[in-house]
């Protein structure tokens, strides 16, 4: 940016959000340690002055992208039930965002700096599906088996969609619904085995 090429006035909130936008895609395409401010702010087409008016550090910008991420994921999937309305919010909110999806369950997992975001909502959710799933599957360490393999499925095939470019979205919930029922019929518990033949001839 040069001063030929002066940056047009934005409300403060509308040119965070520019930002915000800007360092998700760019976040996105090369990491975290692989992306500096200097590639946030040609994104963005900004000076480093305006950047710096909003974020004065990498890090801190990276951490507001994935409090962003959560904050649209949270409006998108709603509350404490892991529903019929669970996997298409989550759809929607991947699909809205996928650049922002990607960051939050993929890189912030990768980068210590920021692994208690992910641990955070991998508690949360697990716990959910717990509270869920607990009239379903007798409680013991099959409940705590499914209770934590399921948002990690939902999630992981979530990302899976995203990369396979998004096919049959009207689709895709019941797909990876079956996924997620597939799961919850592996916890339950073992149906009894006949008894031996043998034992019931004995005398």
């Amino acid at each position: 940016m040069t001063a030929a090429e002066p940056t047009r006035r934005m409300p403060r909130a509308q040119r965070r959000e520019q930002i915000l936008n800007a360092a998700t895609r760019a976040f996105a395409r090369a990491g975290y340690s692989g992306t500096g401010l200097d590639d946030v702010a040609a994104e963005a087409a900004i000076s480093h002055v305006i950047l710096y008016r909003h974020f004065d550090s990498k890090a801190g910008l990276y951490r507001a992208v994935l409090d962003r991420a959560c904050e649209r994921l949270a409006a998108a999937t709603g509350g404490d039930d892991f529903d019929d309305d669970a996997i298409p919010g989550l759809l929607r909110a991947a699909a809205a965002d996928p650049d922002g999806f990607r960051l939050l369950f993929r890189h912030a997992a990768r980068e210590p700096e920021f692994r208690d975001l992910i641990d955070t909502i991998t508690a949360a959710s697990t716990e959910i599906a717990e509270k869920n799933l607990a009239s379903r599957i007798p409680q013991g360490p099959w409940l705590d088996w499914a209770s934590r393999l399921i948002p990690t499925l939902t999630i992981e095939a979530v990302i899976a969609w995203l990369e396979a470019g998004q096919p049959d979205p009207e689709q895709a919930a019941d797909r990876i619904g079956q996924i997620v029922h597939g799961a919850i019929d592996a916890a339950q518990p073992a149906p009894a085995k006949p008894a031996d033949r043998r034992a019931e001839r004995a005398p």
